[in-house]
């Protein structure tokens, strides 16, 4: 099945529950190779963190063709008015299976301390059962290199109350206490949400998080009198058009 075909889905009424909402999109016109785009806010939420609220976001845009698209994804995190651990990333994402696509292109990282701008390869796809992955490769300007492993996993309890369990790690080649990085792996976050789906495009949720971070990382942080481990609890909306 074509990749895009979830638009046609969507845009004929035979939507069937359990299609991700990545998988689909908005066809500009009719011919054998729409352009299709898609815009989706899969998290923006408010989280109770140790010391103030905090804002956090996860957002995933495209525009293409079947044969290749640009990307847009950033996700990060705002308390107390400033942005912490931010990520932006602009991609070209090719296809090489029906649900399997490579990318390349840039990121930035931004927030406290310096910024940093990477080239990034990776893959990105859903799995059987609906598991979608991320995996990264970034060799940074300063000679930093690191990966990045995202997967989440949507159970529908009903047509309308879906359960995500997600998970995220970063591991970097060398330490940069600059910017907070120690070599190995970095950080792990374990997240679990329940959203409730008024329209499949609208969906408010709650969940809990929890985040640590590990060997250098972890003594950069203590040396900083930063967190090392933390649980949270989170409340959101969870938008797509």
């Amino acid at each position: 099945m074509n990749r895009f075909m979830g638009a046609a889905l969507l845009l004929t009424g035979l939507y069937q529950p359990g299609v991700r909402a990545e998988d689909m999109g908005h066809q500009a016109h009719m011919n054998d190779d729409p352009l299709v785009w898609m815009v989706l806010v899969d998290e923006l939420e408010w989280q109770n963190a140790s010391s103030d609220d905090t804002l956090a976001w996860n957002v995933f845009a495209w525009i293409g063709h079947d044969t290749g698209r640009v990307l847009f994804r950033s996700e990060g995190e705002m308390t107390a008015g400033d942005v912490e651990g931010g990520r932006a990333e602009l991609l070209w994402s090719k296809p090489v299976t029906a649900w399997w696509d490579l990318v390349a292109g840039l990121r930035e990282d931004f927030g406290t301390g310096p910024g940093q701008t990477y080239g990034l390869v990776g893959v990105q796809g859903t799995a059987p059962y609906r598991l979608h992955i991320e995996a990264d490769l970034f060799g940074g300007e300063r000679g930093q290199f690191g990966t990045r492993l995202e997967s989440d996993y949507e159970i529908l309890l009903t047509n309308r109350w879906i359960l995500v369990p997600r998970a995220e790690l970063e591991a970097f080649g060398k330490d940069e206490a600059a910017l907070g990085i120690g070599s190995g792996l970095s950080q792990l976050e374990v997240g679990l949400r329940l959203r409730y789906e008024i329209r499949r495009e609208f969906a408010p949720y709650v969940g809990v998080e929890w985040s640590g971070k590990f060997g250098d990382t972890a003594d950069l942080a203590e040396d900083a009198n930063e967190s090392v481990r933390d649980t949270r609890l989170v409340a959101g909306l969870r938008v797509w058009f």
